[in-house]
């Protein structure tokens, strides 16, 4: 079958580097999205281990349609009682860009109708109560090429399960872990977030060093489909179970509020990986770890009200981190201003997105020392 791993902007890359890792290799690479060939198992891996994807669809066809008329009549011809029974349940989501079909509703509606005509006449019946299993079927249209999709998923694959409380802005927990893949960090690498919030980073590290499936302990849409042995699902679990390690783990997550603090710990506890947590504010930082990565996402100054305090941060975080050298420092902010008020030119940057924001990755290579 031919699947579509969505992401964010900028973390293409990262999603096709971990289906290599899964032995899924008959990739390509495209904006926001990572097409793969690939059997039913390979696609429940998929799912278990795809750290920065955002979704995995499995594509029913594709066509070109300039018109309502087109979308319909094509929708209709697709095989869909392959994979819909005649009582499915059908809900469509759908997206469009620079298209003549820029109305997402009527697309939504249009295909819906679609669907349902074509299971009447495929299963000769004169209704379709939907009242069996949900159905997920996902429209795109870019520039009038419009492709269907069933969404493996359900909920996204940022929603791992173990973060149920939150702070104001979370990082989510797909950004997190591309920003971790992005720094090259390995699971013998030290690792501090100053900033942690509700512990994202330093937990998405975690389950990284210790080869945690992070979508281990969630049930996907896929599972409920008929026309899929679910034994696929038991396999891809039992082997990751299997590859899980213990490792002692030298990761660090602060914070200048003790109420997130105190989230973090019932977060890491949830994800099953043991912390080092800590109160603090960033100016008092030390560690005695050499060669490290530290990975934050300071306040942005969205708000002009905020703009001055987050400035001083700042040019406080570049004095902070001036001591500690031998560290990689990664930061992401959509503030434009960065680099001119920290007061030093990255040595990488990297266009991502954060919450609908477009954002910046300023990376600062460290200058290594012997351990």
């Amino acid at each position: 079958m031919d699947f579509i791993a969505t992401s964010k902007i900028g973390l293409e890359s990262t999603v096709a580097f971990q289906l290599h890792k899964l032995g899924i290799l008959d990739t390509e690479t495209l904006d926001a999205r990572v097409l793969f060939h690939a059997d039913f198992l390979d696609m429940a891996k998929a799912l278990l281990w795809l750290r920065t994807a955002e979704r995995v669809l499995m594509k029913v066809g594709t066509f070109r349609a300039d018109t309502f008329d087109s979308l319909f009549e094509q929708t209709k011809q697709l095989p869909w009682n392959r994979y819909l029974s005649p009582r499915s349940r059908i809900h469509v989501n759908g997206k469009s860009a620079k298209s003549t079909l820029f109305s997402v509703s009527d697309c939504q509606s249009i295909v819906k109708k679609a669907i349902v005509e074509s299971l009447k006449s495929s299963y000769r019946v004169n209704v379709i109560p939907e009242t069996d299993e949900e159905m997920i079927v996902e429209v795109g249209i870019l520039r009038n090429e419009v492709t269907l999709a069933l969404d493996c998923c359900g909920a996204g694959l940022s929603r791992r399960g173990y973060r149920t409380y939150n702070v104001p802005a979370p990082l989510s927990e797909t950004l997190g872990a591309g920003l971790i893949l992005l720094s090259r960090f390995f699971p013998d690498t030290p690792l501090i977030d100053p900033m942690c919030g509700s512990g994202t980073i330093p937990i998405e590290a975690a389950m990284i060093a210790n080869n945690v499936a992070p979508s281990m302990n969630r049930i996907f849409a896929a599972e409920q489909w008929k026309f899929l042995d679910r034994d696929v699902f038991i396999s891809a679990r039992e082997e990751a179970r299997e590859l899980k390690k213990n490792e002692k783990l030298r990761i660090l997550g602060s914070d200048i509020d003790p109420h997130c603090i105190e989230l973090c710990k019932k977060h890491a506890k949830k994800a099953g990986v043991m912390i080092d947590w800590a109160v603090r504010p960033v100016k008092d930082l030390v560690t005695e770890w050499k060669n490290g990565v530290l990975i934050c996402n300071p306040p942005y100054g969205e708000r002009l009200s905020d703009a001055k305090s987050v400035k001083a941060l700042y040019r406080e975080m570049r004095t902070v981190f001036d001591r500690i050298p031998d560290w990689q420092i990664n930061v992401i902010t959509s503030n434009r201003d960065f680099e001119s008020v920290y007061g030093k030119t990255a040595d990488r940057r990297r266009k991502l997105s954060n919450g609908g924001m477009v954002c910046t990755l300023y990376q600062y290579h460290a200058n290594r020392t012997e351990r």
